[in-house]
């Protein structure tokens, strides 16, 4: 009877010996796997993001801008500013043969510098314009206009009549003064340059155009 019941303790002391280590290796188990996943979630977090960077438009407005107009005091052949610095603008206006002559002269502001004086002649008519050497521009600084083989802008030209040089005229910011032998416009601010059409019978019989080169 008592060795029976000395080997019915230690088993039950064996089972509970056993059931304590399962549930102590479960919870090891549950807390490495807890840390582990944590640990994971911080490393995920720590590394860094890469951030979307935007994309840029290419910027069009240049080439969608049209090219600045040009006041009819400062150029009354051509408006754009851009076709105003090459002759060939100013010939595809002249509608009868005309001859190009070039002179070079002493620049104002530098004596070592040439530049050149283009004058276009048609009949009795000329158109000048100065060209410095440094700058590559093309200046209007004088026309006298006295026939029709050549059209000046908003198809102004000799042999209009006085009223049409008023409508005309009117297109544009300019100041007009009118006797009867002559219509000149000029600038409201005082600027020396001048478009002056001389009248005979009515009709305007010359253009004479003073433009202001520095």
């Amino acid at each position: 009877m008592f060795f029976p019941l000395n080997y019915s303790l230690c088993c039950r002391c064996s089972h509970s010996a056993r059931l304590f280590v399962l549930v102590l290796l479960f919870s090891v188990s549950s807390l490495s796997g807890a840390c582990s996943t944590e640990t994971d979630n911080t490393e995920r977090e720590d590394v860094p993001r890469e951030r979307a960077v935007p994309k840029l438009q290419p910027d069009t407005m240049a080439a969608r801008r049209p090219s600045a107009a040009v006041s009819i005091l400062d150029n009354p052949f051509v408006a754009d500013q851009k076709q105003s610095r090459k002759l060939d603008a100013y010939f595809a206006r002249i509608n009868a043969d005309f001859t190009l002559d070039a002179e070079g002269i002493e620049n104002i502001h530098s004596a070592e510098v040439t530049d050149t004086i283009y004058t276009i002649r048609f009949g009795e008519s000329a158109i000048e314009f100065y060209a410095p050497t440094q700058t590559g521009d093309l200046l209007l600084q004088m026309a006298d206009i006295r026939n029709s083989g050549v059209t000046l802008r908003n198809n102004m030209r000799v042999g209009m009549s006085q009223a049409e040089v008023m409508a005309k005229l009117k297109n544009f910011d300019v100041r007009i003064l009118q006797t009867p032998s002559e219509i000149v416009a000029t600038s409201r601010e005082g600027a020396p340059s001048s478009l002056r059409f001389y009248l005979k019978s009515g009709k305007v019989n010359r253009i004479l155009y003073e433009g202001y080169v520095d």
